[in-house]
């Protein structure tokens, strides 16, 4: 599949044409300079040819945020099959982007100089300006008039082969078979997916904790911009690698600062790292060892829970610890009591140790994340816990559970249907959660459980 990297300097617009050939808001945009400093892929069609667009960082080097931004957009360019490099029609020609430009054609690929901002007929006399570059391709548009894009569209497409054969992935077999359950039980809504080997694993903490380090250890390649500088990822990064018959899709979200400090592009990325929590399986909540625990670790922490994501600790920073071991651990458990059935491993981003564990975590919590108890072996285990501590009664009169299933999966969802489910208190919930725990694998994942009356559908409460 060819791959159109999109190169120039900070606001030209080089994101809003990313967007406007992906057809959807992806990549951040804003009037702020130097917004994107990650690279930002996207499978698109152009006339309808598949191809992988990059949206790069802004070519400046005023600080080793941009030196590095700078270095991976010309590594890209590289990589890539196609350049078009953008600049601004409504500034005057610089020697800079000159001398990109030439750079940029000396690596002998199609090649389209591309002068954004030319709103009308009038502004196409600053186009001419940009002559003395010497292009053979030039387009002068107005990404956000949506004017002259189609033009450079089609001399994308000239470039591009035909349509490829699309990649058919094999499904796992999936062998809960509703038949087996009685007619009460096949009442409730049964949500069936199809099973897919993808995982989608964000990478969540603090500023500054070493996240795109992380990244770029477990993906084998400098993925992500890494700087000492808090805040340098602003869009979430994301780059996937096939692990043991598994695709694991990594997004790296932009670091969480406390509300009073988020400026500027930072409002825009929080929204994004939401929504990017909104679609992932599992969180990589990646802790710094290196300092104490900050109550944002458990805000953060908060927003896997919220979105009953599969969880992994990852206190990285190993090698540059305040606390030994065992002090950690406690530490972790303690501030994190919700997360309690997540795994923890001691990482060093940086040097790589005990990096490769990760992905062998990942495999096993998605694993209980997508695990569908069978209905004979969870109802026996709810009969062998209200046995074991019988059920409190509501004032007067008895609390009975009919019978458990399983509805829904990533995470499990179990319905337990009652005589008087609002009368269940949290704490015997809680109790029966814990069996559930200690009979079937479930480590790393969240499972939630709704008491409901017979012929209820709706989900009542999480737990």
């Amino acid at each position: 599949m060819k791959s159109i990297a999109i190169i120039g300097k900070p606001n030209v617009g080089k994101s809003s044409l990313f967007n406007r050939i992906a057809k959807r808001r992806i990549a951040i945009t804003s009037d702020f300079s130097g917004t994107t400093r990650d690279i930002k892929e996207e499978i698109v069609e152009i006339s309808e040819k598949p191809c992988k667009l990059l949206d790069t960082g802004g070519l400046d080097d005023k600080d080793e945020i941009f030196e590095n931004v700078r270095k991976k957009s010309m590594q890209a360019s590289q990589k890539a099959d196609i350049i078009i490099m953008m600049v601004d029609g409504k500034m005057l020609p610089s020697d800079e982007e000159k001398k990109i430009f030439y750079s940029l054609h000396s690596q002998n690929k199609p090649i389209a100089l591309v002068i954004n901002k030319i709103d009308n007929d009038k502004e196409m006399e600053r186009a001419w300006e940009f002559d003395e570059f010497g292009a053979q391709n030039v387009f002068p548009i107005s990404v956000s008039h949506n004017r002259g894009v189609t033009n450079l569209l089609n001399w994308i497409a000239s470039y591009l082969p035909e349509n490829e054969p699309e990649l058919v992935l094999e499904e796992d077999v999936d062998d809960f078979d509703l038949s087996d359950f009685d007619e009460e039980i096949k009442e409730l809504e049964v949500k069936e997916e199809e099973e897919t080997n993808e995982i989608k694993v964000a990478i969540i903490g603090r500023v500054n904790v070493g996240k795109s380090s992380l990244l770029n250890s477990l993906v084998g390649v400098e993925r992500a911009v890494v700087s000492s500088i808090a805040g340098t990822t602003i869009d979430p990064v994301d780059e996937h690698i096939e692990y043991k018959d598994k695709i694991i899709n990594f997004v790296d979200t932009a670091g969480v600062r406390r509300r009073s400090k988020i400026e500027g592009i930072e409002k825009f990325a929080l929204m994004r790292t939401n929504d990017m929590l909104e679609h992932a399986d599992i969180a990589l909540l990646v802790l710094d060892a290196s300092e104490p625990f900050k109550e944002l670790d458990e805000r953060i922490a908060n927003l896997a829970d919220k979105n009953h994501l599969g969880v992994i600790l990852v206190l990285n920073k190993w090698d540059k610890r305040l606390n030994g071991y065992k002090e950690s651990i406690d530490d972790i458990r303690d501030r994190f009591k919700f997360l309690a059935f997540a795994p923890i491993v001691t990482v060093s981003a940086l040097s790589k140790q005990r990096v490769y564990k990760i992905k062998d975590l990942i495999l096993s919590v998605y694993e209980n994340y997508a695990r569908r108890i069978p209905t004979s072996k969870l109802n026996e285990l709810i009969k062998f816990a209200t046995v074991r501590h019988q059920l409190p009664a509501d004032k007067t009169k008895r609390i009975k559970i009919y019978f458990a299933t399983q509805y829904d999966t990533k995470p499990p969802k179990i319905a337990l249907v009652m005589n008087r489910p609002k009368a269940l208190h949290f704490s015997y919930k809680r109790y029966l959660l814990n069996k559930l725990r200690e009979a079937f694998e479930l480590e790393g994942s969240p499972v939630l459980m709704y008491p409901r009356a017979k012929g209820e559908k709706d989900e009542s409460q999480d737990a």
